[in-house]
C-alpha cells in the first residue's frame, strides 16, 4: 500500500492485490482521513457523520474482497472434470464404431452431446462469473445512491433547523413588538 500526501496527512492507496492486513490498515487510514478531514477548529466531526462515513468504507472494503475471491480453482476443476467426462465418452463411442458394435449416428450423437455439455458448463461458468460481477456493482451503485440521500436528508435537515430559528425569531420579535 502506497501513500499520496496531502498537507500533514497521508491519504491511503490500495495497492492491486492487498491481503487482508493491508484492506485493514486502508480503511483504518480512510477513517483517520476522515476525522482529520471533518474536523473543524473549534469543534470535531460528528459521531453521526464519521459512523455513516465508516460504514460506507467498509461496506466498500469488504465488497471489493468479495469481488477479488478466487473461485476460479473450484470452477476450473469442475471443468476439468466435466472435459474428462466428456472425453472418455467420446472414446468410449469412438472404440465402439471401430469394433463396428454401433451405428455412426449413434456415436455421433453421444460425441455431440458429450461436447455439448462441455460448452453448457464452460459457458455457465463464465455466465456465473460475469454475473457476481454485475451484482457487485449494482451494490455498490446502491450504496452510492443511499449515501447520496443520506447526504440530502442531512442537508434538508440542517435547512429545516436553520428556517425554525429564523421562525422562532421572527415570533419573539413580533411578541416583543406587540407586547404579548
Amino acid at each position: 500500500m502506497s501513500t499520496a500526501t496531502n498537507d500533514d496527512f497521508e491519504v491511503p492507496v490500495l495497492s492491486d492485490h492487498p491481503t487482508p492486513d493491508e484492506r485493514a490498515e486502508y480503511v483504518i487510514l480512510r477513517l483517520e482521513q476522515f476525522i482529520r478531514d471533518g474536523r473543524t477548529l473549534d469543534e470535531g466531526m460528528s459521531f453521526k457523520k464519521w459512523q455513516a462515513m465508516a460504514k460506507t468504507e467498509i461496506a466498500i472494503a469488504i465488497a471489493e474482497a468479495e469481488n477479488s475471491q478466487d473461485h476460479d480453482e473450484i470452477n476450473s476443476r469442475r471443468v476439468l472434470f466435466i472435459a474428462a467426462a466428456a472425453m472418455i465418452t467420446i472414446g468410449f463411442w469412438g472404440t465402439a464404431v471401430s469394433l463396428h458394435d454401433v451405428g455412426r449416428l449413434a456415436a455421433g450423437i453421444v460425441c455431440f452431446v458429450a461436447g455439448l455439455t462441455l460448452i453448457l458448463v464452460a459457458g455457465g461458468w463464465r455466465y456465473r462469473k460475469w454475473d457476481n460481477r454485475r451484482k457487485s456493482k449494482e451494490r455498490r451503485r446502491r450504496l452510492a445512491r443511499i449515501e447520496n440521500l443520506n447526504k440530502r436528508i442531512k442537508r434538508l435537515e440542517n435547512d429545516l433547523e436553520k428556517e425554525e430559528e429564523t421562525l422562532e425569531e421572527m415570533l419573539r420579535k413580533r411578541r416583543l413588538l406587540t407586547g404579548g
